[in-house]
């Protein structure tokens, strides 16, 4: 290959521009010509992109989202779409293309394999609900983000004698609320593939109030329900007064950690040089510290959920 694409779909993530900066610069170690389309699969379809150089990465590994910018298109779900994106990458002599996001990007992704284009999956998605890899990018950042940010809600929850709900993202999956739980303290980890008993919870809240106890903390993924509607449910029934945090896009941002930038430059570095030896259709991933790559068609057909061990602690440990 003398000429590879990589583009940013979907949600953004810390752990992005590491990937970028990675397929790059392994790219020009080979001789190869790197292009990045700007606002994903958009991109494609205006045939709008940018030449990937040694310079036009530099400095990028420390900023968080994506400098490519991302952005959901309609128009590449449909046939016509796609065709009009796959003539425009040919015409451009790209001859393999690097996808970064979650499952509705690496479906975008399959398609172009099907229709016979060179393409490699990366994973990028906080909510960590992609199957075949065991962190996505992404994950990492936002949860130090969201510790961060329940360590000082403790603080006032300590304070004045208060329970904090504080709802995360998690549309449907619960290793950010579970994850966030145990690293807090949490009482409580409220996640989509649980159910929970409200009034178990308001019980042994109150009595954590009889005893004394000076603040609670529940964790609320997004997809398990709406933190306002159960703070309203429980404020006369727990002793504790009831406050709410939703945290929504603050933790996308931010610097990415250390692992998500190790992660970020494993995953790219990987998707070139899996383009340049032939191979394609499957997407990248970490299984036990190694990279491993999986088809592109099993990841999709594939379902994740945080593990029961991992549930399970989370309610141990609040007890």
């Amino acid at each position: 290959m003398k000429k590879i694409g990589i583009l940013t779909s979907g949600g953004d993530c810390s752990g992005m521009n590491a990937a970028i900066r990675a397929a790059a610069r392994t790219a020009i170690s080979n001789n190869v010509e790197m292009i990045g389309y700007r606002k994903g699969y958009l991109g494609l379809l205006k045939n709008d992109f940018i030449p990937l150089d040694s310079r036009s990465v530099a400095g990028t590994l420390q900023r968080g989202g994506t400098f490519l910018q991302s952005a959901r298109c309609q128009e590449f779900r449909t046939e016509e779409g796609r065709e009009k994106a796959l003539k425009n990458l040919i015409s451009e002599g790209v001859e393999g293309l690097i996808v970064t996001g979650g499952d509705g990007s690496l479906n975008g992704a399959l398609a172009l394999d099907r229709m016979g284009f060179p393409v490699i999956g990366i994973p990028a998605s906080i909510d960590n609900d992609i199957p075949f890899t065991d962190m996505a990018l992404g994950v990492d950042t936002a949860l130090n983000n969201i510790i961060y940010a329940v360590d000082c809600i403790k603080d006032t929850a300590s304070s004045h004698d208060r329970a904090f709900i504080v709802e995360v993202m998690g549309r449907n999956s619960g290793y950010l609320a579970s994850i966030s739980a145990i690293a807090t303290g949490a009482e409580y980890a409220i996640v989509p593939e649980v159910d929970f008993d409200l009034s178990e919870m308001c019980d042994q809240l109150r009595q954590r109030h009889q005893e004394g106890r000076s603040n609670a903390l529940i964790i609320m993924a997004e997809g398990a329900g709406q933190a306002h509607e159960l703070a309203a449910s429980i404020k006369d029934a727990i002793g504790f007064e009831v406050r709410v945090t939703v945290l929504g896009h603050y933790q996308r941002g931010g610097a990415p950690t250390v692992f998500d930038r190790l992660l970020g430059s494993r995953f790219g570095k990987k998707s070139v040089e899996l383009l340049l030896t032939g191979s394609k259709g499957v997407m990248v991933g970490l299984s036990c510290h190694v990279i491993v790559t999986t088809l592109l068609e099993m990841v999709l057909k594939g379902e994740k959920r945080p593990q029961d061990e991992i549930l399970k602690m989370a309610e141990v440990l609040g007890i």
